[in-house]
């Protein structure tokens, strides 16, 4: 809340890149519902892929992963979570459900918040839905298990009070209409990280809010391409912006350009995708098929069929077979080592 205080927003100076970053988000947003009414089918093939890739990335980011299988069928609700990573990554399901399916009706409270987190927790033995108690950090993991502590959070017994205050100085500045809302957002979430106001599910609650801000300014991208998907593939960005931003936070004295840049940015690429998806496709018959010549497109040469499957998580594996044989019938890939393992290779 320390972003929101005493008019520090709007003493930042907007640099030209972010202004033309908003422009172009602009554009974009223009055209969401021409892509709708052109391509009805296609953009709910668009839509399960996300959900199952913001499922999948936003729990990964957090070192919760499941089998592809297991995420597909638990997004889809055909089985039961059986251990406690599935239980949260339903739990993470269930509140993107709720996003998705009621995000005008939902106010933006600490309340919300609480429930939100609540609601990813439902499922396992974890409690969820409480401030913190204990002091937390954010910390940078590397694959080797070692972590880099970036910043101190507040205290558990500021917390409840700061996300209360966060809230209603959110609500202000986007009742007074006087700041561009995506910078308002953008430092909302900002706010929130500093805070960290839960123990662990932060990270999590960060993306889903996210999600639900921007659903509610009218800016859908995230519910066709993952913007959990977009941040995972560049964490390296996120922890750098959040790191240079958070610089003298407690004191009101931060920059919050790095993460509005690194915001705006993940949004403008999901933009971008989705145009490419949807403007490349004119008809919703082939699409799966599109998804697949594009996603071998850009796989490394070689390539596993799990590569494949990995890139179109909402397409079926007799879909994908389908695909493989049709361009190695068009002599634009062949087979290198056959068998359940299969490499591919374009020619």
């Amino acid at each position: 809340m320390k972003s929101f205080l005493n008019n520090y927003i709007e003493s930042i100076p907007i640099t030209h890149n972010v202004l033309q970053t908003i422009r172009l988000i602009g554009e974009y947003k223009g055209k969401q519902d021409l892509f709708k009414e052109q391509s009805p089918q296609l953009l709910e093939t668009l839509k399960q892929t996300a959900i199952i890739q913001s499922i999948e990335s936003s729990n990964r980011i957090e070192g919760i992963s499941a089998p592809l299988e297991r995420i597909k069928a638990i997004a889809a609700e055909k089985t039961t979570p059986a251990n406690r990573s599935e239980q949260e990554i339903a739990g993470y399901r269930n509140v993107l459900n709720t996003i998705h399916s009621g995000y005008e009706h939902i106010p933006v409270t600490s309340n919300i918040v609480l429930q939100f987190h609540r609601d990813i927790y439902a499922l396992s033995a974890i409690p969820g839905g409480s401030w913190k108690t204990t002091e937390n950090e954010i910390a940078e993991v590397y694959s080797d298990g070692s972590k880099i502590v970036r910043f101190k959070p507040l205290s558990a017994f500021e917390t409840p009070a700061a996300m209360d205050k966060l809230h209603t100085l959110f609500k202000s500045e986007m009742d007074k209409s006087q700041l561009e809302p995506l910078l308002i957002i953008a430092t909302y979430v900002f706010d929130f990280l500093c805070v960290h106001p839960f123990k662990d599910g932060n990270g999590r609650m960060s993306r889903l809010l996210s999600l639900l801000l921007l659903y509610k300014s009218g800016y859908e991208a995230g519910r066709f391409i993952s913007l959990e998907k977009l941040i995972e593939d560049n964490k390296d960005s996120y922890y750098d912006s959040l790191n240079k931003s958070s610089k003298n936070w407690h004191e009101g004295k931060h920059n919050l350009i790095p993460w509005w840049e690194y915001f705006l940015g993940i949004l403008i690429k999901a933009y971008t995708e989705f145009e490419n998806r949807v403007g490349l496709i004119t008809t919703a018959r082939g699409a799966k098929r599109k998804m697949i010549f594009d996603a071998i497109e850009n796989l490394p040469k070689k390539f596993s069929y799990a590569d494949v499957e990995k890139a179109c998580p909402g397409v079926s594996r007799p879909t994908i077979n389908r695909g493989l044989a049709e361009l190695r019938v068009a002599g634009k890939i062949t087979c290198i080592k056959p068998g359940r393992d299969a490499v591919w290779e374009r020619i």
